[in-house]
């Protein structure tokens, strides 16, 4: 962690110095902000990507593999569990937020709370994989989703602390390429030990674990122990900063918004892909799955390509605001394209387009919260807590206004998949265009 001055870490804080002075950043890109070095931008982004296996293999393989093996004829627990921990999460996370930029320790505010939420993760994943029940299931759930929550959000807190404004976009297109990478290494790992429950949940959770080390080693924070200046906690003010003032800080109001409106669209198109996938191609639901696989897997290709072109394009221009309308214009024309989807190709083509719109606007617009994240010297982590209900929030609204869309000029049993592909085309575009109000950002 930085000091508010930004200053360079206190070299006894780190126990490899030879190798701390290597990752360590240097040389000056703004005042009293030095510009990160290569390694330490790497520990960062392999210790995302490790986070993220841990996390994300839960929810593409595992989670589902264990409710179905302890009740099989209920596959809905599975929807159930899944929105129990994004509650749990939206709850909790403001709170660990505020607490972490208060954290007073020898190694720093950020280090000990990745350290603990590893642990809380890691104990979590086992509890799932020992689980005789799907109570129990649950539980573990809402456990690893705190736990490997707070892990990514304090290495997203760790960018705001280190990087200056010319690395954001670079480093954000990095991390964002690791976030459509993670999944398929993460199923691929479930596939394979899909006979263990316990190997199911544990070996993501080691991988994870062991790719997080160097930036846990390396991130040197000075000690906070004397740190002193935040504001006092109490039940009122605690409560009051799980929400934050878009008249005081209109720019991460606007970026705020317009993510939640983008990742309405984007959740809107996504709820009920294996029904579109049956509907367009005249096949049964059940026999969706190698098709989704496949689409998919050729997907995440632009995802990879959009996020990493998109951050480094966007440092090297030294413009955030194109990109997001160029991504909400490109999610529009590929829900269009898969509107008109008779067959794989065009699905395949059309999932490409969205995807790689995904890879840009997350990309570009982690840089631009790092732009206007507000009180990033005191406050950096409860802010990114709270911009990460931009993502949940839509993300537990969506699938219930899905449903509705589709009833909307519906015949007998069909769907209107139409409306729900134009609607989040639609959304996808407004989100791009609020984020244009940001004034602090070209």
């Amino acid at each position: 962690m930085s000091t508010p001055d930004h200053s360079p870490a206190v070299p006894a804080a780190d126990t490899a110095e030879g190798v701390g002075d290597l990752l360590h950043a240097t040389g000056a890109d703004t005042p009293g902000l030095p510009k990160a070095k290569a390694g330490w931008i790497a520990a960062l982004v392999v210790g995302v990507f490790g986070a993220y296996i841990a996390f994300v293999t839960p929810i593409a393989i595992s989670l589902a593999l264990r409710v179905n093996a302890l009740a099989p004829d209920n596959s809905e627990y599975l929807g159930i569990i899944l929105s129990v921990g994004a509650l749990a999460s939206l709850v909790f996370g403001p709170l660990a937020g505020q607490l972490s930029d208060r954290t007073k320790t020898r190694i720093g505010r950020r280090r000990p709370w990745i350290i603990g939420g590893i642990i809380v993760g890691v104990i979590a994943l086992a509890i799932m994989g020992l689980a005789p029940t799907i109570l129990v299931l649950g539980v573990g759930w809402v456990l690893a989703q705190l736990g490997w929550s707070q892990v990514l959000n304090n290495l997203t807190t760790l960018m705001a602390d280190k990087l200056p404004e010319s690395q954001r976009g670079k480093v954000s297109g990095m991390t964002g390429a690791t976030t459509g990478l993670a999944p398929v290494f993460g199923a691929v790992i479930g596939s394979m030990v899909a006979a263990n429950p316990i190997a199911l949940m544990l070996v993501p959770a080691v991988i994870g674990v062991v790719l997080l080390v160097p930036i846990l080693l390396f991130a040197r924070e000075v000690d906070t122990r004397g740190l002193t200046g935040e504001a006092p906690m109490t039940f009122r003010t605690t409560l009051a900063n799980f929400v934050f003032n878009p008249k005081r800080y209109p720019d991460f109001g606007w970026n705020w918004l317009g993510r939640a409106v983008f990742f309405f669209g984007l959740t809107l198109s996504t709820t009920y892909t294996a029904y579109f996938y049956a509907d367009r191609l005249g096949i049964a639901v059940k026999d969706t799955a190698g098709v989704v696989a496949i689409v998919g897997g050729i997907g995440i290709l632009g995802v990879v390509v959009g996020a990493l072109l998109s951050g480094f394009l966007s440092d090297r221009l030294r413009r955030r605001k194109p990109f997001i309308l160029v991504a909400g214009i490109l999610f529009a024309v590929g829900s269009l394209v898969m509107i008109s989807a008779g067959s794989i190709p065009i699905l395949v083509v059309g999932t490409l387009i969205t995807n790689l719109a995904i890879g840009v606007f997350g990309a570009v617009d982690q840089a631009l919260m790092l732009d206007t994240l507000p009180e990033k010297q005191t406050d950096a982590a409860r802010f990114i807590n709270i911009f990460a209900y931009a993502t949940t929030l839509p993300q537990a609204l969506a699938p219930a206004a899905a449903s509705l869309l589709l009833l909307i000029g519906a015949t007998g049993d069909s769907k209107n998949y139409s409306v729900l592909y134009i609607a989040a085309a639609v959304l996808t575009i407004v989100g791009g265009i609020l984020i244009l109000r940001i004034k602090s950002v070209r």
